[in-house]
């Protein structure tokens, strides 16, 4: 789920064909992160997965700081939206890992799709961003979608569902620090200093809960680390050598891949109103991508003299 958009004025040129090849693989290394983390999950405690993730997903992360030229990427003015930033995103990612111990996981990241939806409402209050009425009604139907997903009725929401929706909106707080950020940071100083900070905020809780992994489980989670941080740079890599709106639809088949894993390895099957509200929230989620794609396309002459954005409000 970590994605990161790039700086489009430092963006190489267009390269469709492997865009799309990088956010697919991007894909495949986030759906086996998260079954790593739901297996390790049974036998360890959260807190010690999710420090492990971030441990060892510093390897990629260096990888691209010296890829991107090294130490001087590294500088940064705005160290308290880093902050906030790495506690948004690592509290989403050990809610999200939870979650996945707690449902099937492709139940999980249907539920967790819900989070660009949350994104354009909370935009409004937090970034001053204007929302039309195209925007809201692609959020109202999108939010249809996740009720269809989790159901609530007598129990209300269980707590799988409840933990999912929770981590959703920390994701989406976290790409509202990143839209901040984007501002002034490159992609891989976000990337790095919020695998950094993750680390060193989850290892504060070792010594609450540790179960020393052997050599098999200290192995799985070194897997898990390195895929998670392998996802952010190829999907980094896939925002910066094509259009969102070209390689952005290709991050749902992250749930094709979870579905497949989730019945070969648990014999989980989606239930039909899963699907069917996971459609719905992806439908949701393409709509308001499309139309923030020909928003940023408009050219200045047809934007508003105020500068507030194009005439027509999504």
């Amino acid at each position: 789920m970590e994605q990161v958009p790039t700086n489009p004025t430092a963006a190489p040129p267009e390269n469709v064909r492997l865009g799309i090849l990088s956010m697919l693989l991007a894909m495949v290394l986030m759906t086996i992160m998260n079954a790593l983390a739901k297996i390790l999950a049974e036998t360890y405690p959260l807190g010690e997965v999710t420090f492990f993730r971030n441990l060892f997903a510093l390897l990629p992360a260096v990888a691209m700081v010296a890829a991107a030229g090294g130490r001087s990427c590294l500088h940064t003015d705005h160290w308290q939206g880093h902050l906030w930033r790495a506690v948004v995103g690592l509290v989403s990612m050990a809610l999200l890992f939870w979650a996945y111990h707690l449902m099937p996981l492709a139940n999980a990241v249907a539920i967790s799709y819900s989070a660009p939806l949350f994104l354009t409402a909370l935009s409004v209050p937090l970034l001053g961003e204007r929302v039309g009425p195209f925007r809201w009604a692609a959020v109202a139907v999108g939010f249809a979608g996740v009720l269809i997903m989790v159901q609530p009725g007598a129990g209300m929401l269980d707590r799988g569902a409840l933990v999912a929706l929770t981590a959703a909106v920390c994701y989406a707080l976290a790409m509202i620090a990143m839209r901040q950020l984007g501002r002034t940071e490159r992609p891989v100083t976000t990337v790095f200093y919020f695998t950094v900070i993750s680390t060193l905020l989850s290892a504060l809780a070792l010594p609450f809960a540790w179960t020393t992994p052997d050599s098999h489980a200290l192995a799985l989670m070194a897997a898990m680390g390195i895929a998670g941080g392998g996802a952010q740079y190829f999907s980094t890599r896939a925002y910066s050598l094509a259009r969102a709106v070209v390689v952005g639809p290709f991050s749902y088949a992250s749930l094709i891949y979870a579905t497949i894993l989730g019945w070969v390895v648990w014999g989980d099957v989606p239930a039909p109103h899963v699907i069917v509200g996971a459609t719905v929230v992806i439908g949701s989620g393409l709509l308001i991508l499309y139309r923030e794609t020909r928003r940023a396309a408009t050219p200045p002459t047809e934007r508003s003299p105020q500068g507030a954005g194009p005439i027509r409000t999504a």
